[in-house]
């Protein structure tokens, strides 16, 4: 049962995906919230699988209360899964930033959610992760990528930043698998030891991490 806390700050739309979700099998809501600071609250009472969280707010927003729950509900973390009605978004990339799992817009069909709601709870890659892509490098572009982290990636081992890099760049762990050759179970060891190496809350963290630092460059092939 994946359990689930619903937080936004329009009551139509959150009583709408509390109910859609309370219909869902294998879905518990176990709580909901209309603004960021009782989300933060209602994270640590209930301890949720999946947050799915609006990202703008009045007070505090979305990316804020994500890097308070990540940073204050004690493991195992919950997955931050941000509403959003703009899929180039500033505060999406922000909340990318700070370790929420992906993101969805808010016309996503119910299955879609569902699916993603399931996808993050299993820890699995972003959803669409050719979108969250789109947008990392959209950002990417604005900033100044630059000599943050190079030195940071050097704990990795050549096959670890080898994983991030394939991640970042939007294959699948079976696709990442078949081009390295290893087992998808491998894939997924690899990239659980750079977050822990590198100490990620999130897939979408690292994938943020591995443009920032130039280890992916926005546009260019994977090879």
């Amino acid at each position: 049962m994946t359990s689930v806390l619903v937080v936004d700050d329009q009551d139509l739309i959150r009583a709408g995906l509390v109910a859609l979700l309370r219909t869902a099998p294998g879905m518990e809501v176990v709580g909901e919230a209309q603004d960021g600071e009782t989300a933060v609250a209602r994270a640590m009472q209930t301890r949720p699988d999946v947050v799915l969280m609006d990202i703008r707010m009045p007070g505090m927003d979305g990316t804020t209360a994500a890097a308070r729950i990540l940073s204050s509900v004690a493991d195992p973390v919950p997955q931050i899964l941000m509403l959003t009605t703009f899929d180039l978004d500033e505060y999406v990339y922000a909340a990318l930033r700070v370790g929420a799992s992906g993101f969805l817009l808010k016309d996503t069909g119910p299955e879609q959610l569902v699916e993603a709601v399931n996808a993050v709870a299993r820890g699995d890659m972003l959803f669409a992760p050719s979108v969250t892509r789109r947008l990392i490098e959209a950002y990417i572009r604005r900033a100044d990528p630059a000599a943050v982290i190079p030195a940071r990636l050097g704990i990795l081992t050549t096959r670890e930043r080898e994983v991030l890099r394939l991640t970042a760049a939007g294959l699948s762990n079976a696709e990442i698998a078949g081009r390295l050759h290893i087992s998808e179970a491998t894939v997924k060891t690899h990239l659980n030891r750079t977050m822990s190496k590198l100490h990620l809350e999130s897939r979408a963290q690292a994938v943020v991490l591995a443009y920032e630092s130039g280890l992916v460059v926005p546009g260019e092939a994977v090879n």
